[in-house]
């Protein structure tokens, strides 16, 4: 009988929602959706010392705003909570005094010190440092001993010797690991908290969890769960680890790369758009059949076949993410565009804080210029800088130009259309520039750049009439007036 499909991603609050996250969160979402399974998000929060305030308020906010939601959780609950392990801590205790009743576990009472001495003369023999067991087999003398002391244990999982462990991964295929290398492992700490590797365990058994879909990073800790697994008599879930996420240098995206923007709120922050990203990451390490790389939410669960996952490391391309992201600010309306930008805009100091109507009117039509060109929300601040500034900057290219001999002519003729306008708009420069082709014979980019560059400083850009309403009639007129008065 094939098992329902459930699914989870299980991230510790140790840090805000990266990259590599967000993409495990996505695969295992996608596989779920595609399947008519249950998604569920279980927060892993055992590592006390390393949970970050937010840390899980982030994970779930960020993504919410990727676009993706979920059946069970700490917020919306289910029949196989509680889904935060600090939670659950009774749970493993159970199943850890059973393994300890089988003779699976034991109480390990070596101190730190022990530990660490054991390691370093290990080490010096040129052997691979591991527990030795010494605590495996002690009289309950012994611990009764070692109590009096003050000693607090540990509880260690006993690791059989000479003994194959193979699992067949959905990416990777067999996989095999040998019991002899592993040496017996902690399964509680001395605080009464669960180590990783088996809370997992406990966890994805108690909540049915069919399939487990996660970095190969994980690959090393899969014997350890199988060891458990097989312990406590049950079927462990179907695994597929994912390749690793790299950079263009093709190394581990590491979260101090600083080449590549790592948190999913970064990308908010910077107006990129939640759908975008999302489209973005599916293709990071699985690639569906054809040519086309822009899909919508509903395409990628209808499409999402785990079969297809990458053998290989998914390249970061932040190029093509640019591109992708543009094709969506392209095709979005134009309001949500321009409430993106407002803010970058107004961190800049570029517009006040407090937009009246008529700014914010301006500030549209300066998004819809630029629309085409954004490849995110915050480009919105260098593609208009020339509208800041108080007067253009001109490069060589430029002084050249206004030196030609035809120039004062058409901005002379130009500048008396302009000054005489009762209508500065579109239509009526447009309208102006074809009266100046008339009356100087100047015409094409005689006449267009000469006008552009005296007025933006810049040899190319976007739809000129539109760029001067939106420098507006006084600045354009003022402008010529003081070019004219300089070059005669």
């Amino acid at each position: 009988m094939t098992r329902p499909i459930r699914v989870r991603y299980a991230p510790s609050p140790t840090g805000h929602l990266h990259i590599g996250n967000a993409r495990t969160a996505l695969f295992n979402y996608l596989f779920a959706r595609h399947h008519n399974g249950k998604f569920i998000i279980r927060i892993e929060d055992t590592d006390i010392k390393r949970n970050v305030a937010g840390g899980e308020d982030n994970q779930l906010t960020y993504l919410k705003w990727l676009g993706v939601d979920w059946d069970e959780s700490i917020d919306v609950g289910g029949p196989y909570g509680p889904y935060r392990q600090t939670e659950r801590l009774d749970l493993y205790r159970k199943y850890a005094e059973q393994l300890i009743a089988a003779g699976r576990a034991y109480y390990c009472y070596c101190t730190e010190e022990e530990l660490e001495k054991e390691r370093e003369e290990q080490t010096e023999r040129g052997e691979t440092p591991r527990y030795s067991g010494k605590h495996r087999n002690i009289t309950d003398e012994q611990r009764r001993a070692y109590e009096a002391e003050g000693r607090i244990p540990s509880i260690r999982f006993r690791v059989e010797e000479g003994k194959t462990y193979t699992f067949g991964d959905q990416v990777k295929g067999d996989i095999s690991f040998e019991s002899d290398g592993i040496g017996d492992f902690v399964i509680v700490k001395k605080d009464g908290i669960a180590t990783y590797n088996f809370a997992v365990v406990i966890d994805d058994y108690l909540m049915e969890i069919s399939h487990v879909l996660r970095g190969e990073d994980h690959i090393s800790n899969t014997p350890r769960q199988l060891m458990i697994y097989e312990a406590l008599g049950w079927e462990p879930p179907q695994f597929a680890h994912m390749t690793l996420i790299v950079n263009e240098q093709r190394k581990k995206l590491s979260k101090r790369d600083e080449s590549i923007i790592q948190f999913i709120e970064q990308y908010d922050q910077l107006g990129y758009l939640p759908e975008a990203m999302f489209n973005f990451i599916a293709l990071l390490g699985w690639s569906p059949e054809g040519e086309n790389e822009i899909f919508s939410r509903e395409e990628l669960i209808a499409a999402f076949d785990a079969d297809r996952l990458s053998k290989s490391p998914a390249a970061f391309d932040t190029n093509k993410l640019s591109w992708m992201n543009n094709h969506y600010l392209k095709k979005a309306d134009l309001d949500r565009v321009t409430t993106l930008a407002v803010p970058h805009l107004q961190k800049a100091g570029l517009v006040p804080e407090t937009l009246d109507a008529q700014k914010r009117e301006w500030v549209r039509a300066l998004v819809a210029l630029y629309q085409e060109q954004m490849n995110c929300a915050s480009d919105i601040v260098e593609l208009t800088g020339m509208f800041f500034r108080e007067e253009p900057e001109y490069d060589e290219e430029g002084r050249a130009l206004l030196g030609e001999a035809h120039v004062p002519e058409v901005l002379r003729s130009f500048l008396g259309l302009a000054e005489q306008s009762g209508d500065f708009t579109a239509e009526a420069i447009q309208a102006m520039l074809k009266s100046v082709q008339k009356e100087t014979g100047h015409k094409g980019k005689q006449l267009f750049m000469p006008v552009r560059v005296a007025l933006t400083g810049q040899m190319h850009g976007r739809d000129l009439n539109q760029t001067l309403v939106l420098l507006g009639q006084e600045r354009v007129v003022g402008q010529l007036r003081k070019l004219l008065s300089q070059i005669g």
